[in-house]
This record gives C-alpha cells, structure tokens and sequence, in this order.
C-alpha cells in the first residue's frame, strides 16, 4: 500500500476536513484518508501508487492548496 502526506493550508474546522475528505475519496485507487485541520495534514493510501497530481486537484476543488510534504 502506497502513502503520501500533504501539507494542506486554508483549514480551519471539521468541515474543511469533511471537504477535504469528500473531494480526495473520490479518487480511484484512495483506500483511507487521515485530514487534520489542527496539523493542516492530510495522508492518502492506497492499493497502488497515489497520483499526486489528482490529489492536490481535489484538494483545490475543495477550496485548499496544498503540496507533497
């Protein structure tokens, strides 16, 4: 199982993590999703290599930014 951690800014709450989380589970492939607003990170794994690209897109279309940490 692949794991890649982000740096997310922008979160402040529970809901910015349910975004976050709602955005990011859409991606093929993501089998478990770990936001924190506290830390700003977010940990992504999956059965394979998670594409980063798509990663920090859904956390754009969810209103953040973000980068690989």
């Amino acid at each position: 199982m692949a794991t890649n951690e982000y740096q997310v800014t922008g979160m402040t709450c529970g809901h910015c993590e349910m975004s976050i989380r709602e955005e990011v589970e859409q991606i093929a492939g993501v089998e478990d999703i770990q936001v924190s607003a506290e830390t700003g990170k977010l940990v992504v794994s999956g059965s394979g290599d998670v594409d980063d690209a798509k990663v920090l897109a859904a956390v754009e279309e969810a209103g953040y930014s973000a980068v690989r940490a």
